[in-house]
């Protein structure tokens, strides 16, 4: 696949208003972010990149200006960005994609079924500011994918969901029909779902797949790393691992699109401080009395509510701990170099 221009590799004018006219730097786009190094494409073709930050701070699908000896010197802004809080006990940020316009969530006509764990991409999608689209994938192994596609369309007002088999060529072109040429797709899900299946479809590029366990409809990890791959209509996907664990932060806006249903009831409650619980004058209660809501998704709404107030906490105290011993260390080199007479 051949490009031309930047705006084939995804280059916009929000990219442009931050590179000067007469900036000698050369623009790239990350394609794969290593453990000491930067995989990025320019119009020349892919090169190798020297980081001028922790590779930690990169994410595929970001833009850099590269001077002439192929050191990253600048990232510029995103237009959106997907991270969650990274697994595990530690109060960090990962970031998993950038620059993404589509998010395509997968799961499948299966066991695999999960809607909290869609509800939670979703709000990941929300509040990085992509277009979501929900692809259920095994429909040729089920005997009512249809059954599927509606429950994942109640999870959401207008909310694009589409049935599929994974293999299909002629059922593909279903999801390259949401990716113009020079946008960019992320591909997100557990293991399992057929990401693998769909990436290859896509790009036309080669890879392994896993089979699944027939117990539990859970797959293996195929995908171990991110990478930004041409698709075959001219757009960009990047394809990242399964993830155990979507612990969101900081996405309260993402939390209430996704459940905005809830929130206009909430906003009915004869009490402002109502906490859905049996108080009187409860607009949700009422709800769920009538059958017109489900109290299990009451009851995923607020642990995303409480997860995401915990989260975007600790994550708000570790950035202003790491403020704080940045300034120590300054103070500290300050003083020392006052000592020596600098």
């Amino acid at each position: 696949m051949s490009h031309t221009t930047l705006t084939d590799l995804g280059w916009s004018a929000h990219f442009q208003q931050q590179q000067n006219d007469d900036c000698p730097l050369t623009p790239f786009r990350i394609s794969a972010v290593h453990r000491d190094r930067l995989t990025g494409l320019c119009l020349d073709g892919e090169y190798s990149l020297l980081p001028t930050l922790a590779t930690g701070s990169y994410a595929v699908g970001d833009w850099v200006l590269a001077d002439d000896q192929l050191r990253a010197k600048q990232l510029l802004d995103r237009q959106t960005c997907l991270s969650r809080r990274a697994a595990g006990t530690g109060a960090t940020e990962q970031l998993i994609a950038a620059n993404v316009d589509v998010l395509f969530i997968t799961s499948s006509c299966n066991a695999d079924f999960n809607p909290a764990r869609m509800e939670r991409y979703l709000a990941l999608a929300h509040q990085a500011g992509c277009y979501p689209v929900v692809v259920l994938t095994k429909a040729d192994t089920c005997d009512d994918a249809a059954a599927f596609r509606r429950k994942a369309e109640a999870l959401e007002n207008f909310l694009t969901v589409v049935t599929l088999d994974a293999r299909d060529p002629q059922e593909l072109r279903q999801l390259l029909d949401w990716v113009r040429p020079g946008q960019t797709a992320a591909l997100a899900g557990s293991s399992g779902v057929g990401k693998t299946t769909l990436a290859n479809g896509m790009t036309a590029v080669g890879g392994a797949t896993q089979s699944i366990r027939e117990d539990d409809a859970k797959g293996r990890h195929t995908t171990t790393a991110r990478h930004l791959l041409p698709m075959v209509n001219g757009g960009w996907l990047i394809d990242t691992p399964g993830m155990r664990a979507l612990r969101l932060s900081d996405a309260e806006d993402g939390i209430a699109e996704v459940f905005a249903d809830l929130e206009d009831l909430a906003g009915k409650c004869r009490f402002a401080d109502c906490s859905h619980g049996g108080e009187p004058g409860c607009a949700i209660a009422a709800a769920i009395a009538a059958d017109e809501l489900e109290a299990t998704r009451l009851v995923r709404w607020q642990k995303l509510q409480r997860e995401n107030l915990h989260n975007s906490e600790t994550l708000a105290e570790s950035r202003a701990r790491d403020k704080s011993f940045g300034k120590m260390i300054r103070s500290v080199q300050k003083a020392h170099k006052g000592r020596k007479g600098y």
